[in-house]
């Protein structure tokens, strides 16, 4: 019986926190790697940032969603994406010369440079190339339960420009830079931008 016991005490908390483990990383946060450079400047391939799953989604903040029957070339069933909010559901969203409009007002987009805002490329219904330099969004809403989203790095990403809005359901939480990267930019341009 003494074994039992002596066993036990090691084995129970180690088992219970665990469990905690799993409750904490299922229903408050997680960890994720970034793949690809279409955060840039922002976040950088692979770092490893914070989830929030109970955080609150407001404009400009950075999400993580599962991108699978998001993005048609999204083929795996565990594909993530990272990438910012710029409208909201309910909102109109419009860009026009490295200007974007929300609901008519042009935001601020301090968290990348005036070459990052302008550039683009590719086409989809929304998104038309104006020139060269510069990307041209037509007014368009976004619907109920969804979220228009850009990556940063606008050149290179793959968002709402081509495939359209992110339903709500498929958002994995909000993310926050680690507090160890704190000798960066990063800590304000992801986890405290807002407008």
């Amino acid at each position: 019986m003494k074994i039992v016991k002596n066993i036990m005490s090691w084995v129970l908390p180690i088992v219970v926190g665990l469990l905690v483990a799993m409750v904490i990383r299922h229903f408050v946060f997680s960890m994720v790697r970034v793949d690809g450079p279409s955060m840039e400047p922002n976040l950088e391939n692979n770092e490893r940032v914070a989830v929030v799953k109970t955080a609150k989604i407001k404009h400009l903040s950075v999400i993580v969603f599962n991108a699978y029957h998001v993005d048609p070339d999204a083929r795996y069933k565990s594909v993530k994406y990272v990438k910012r909010v710029i409208g909201m559901p309910g909102d109109t969203v419009k860009a026009q010369d490295g200007k974007i409009y929300v609901n008519g007002k042009a935001i601020s987009q301090k968290y990348i440079s005036q070459f990052e805002r302008t550039q683009g490329t590719g086409s989809w219904d929304l998104y038309e190339l104006s020139n060269r330099n510069s990307w041209t969004l037509k007014t368009t809403k976004v619907p109920k339960n969804s979220y228009f989203v850009l990556g940063d790095h606008r050149s290179v990403s793959n968002d709402s420009r081509y495939w359209g809005f992110v339903p709500a359901d498929r958002v994995l939480g909000v993310v926050k830079v680690p507090i160890w990267d704190k000798g960066s930019t990063k800590r304000h341009n992801v986890n405290s931008i807002g407008y």
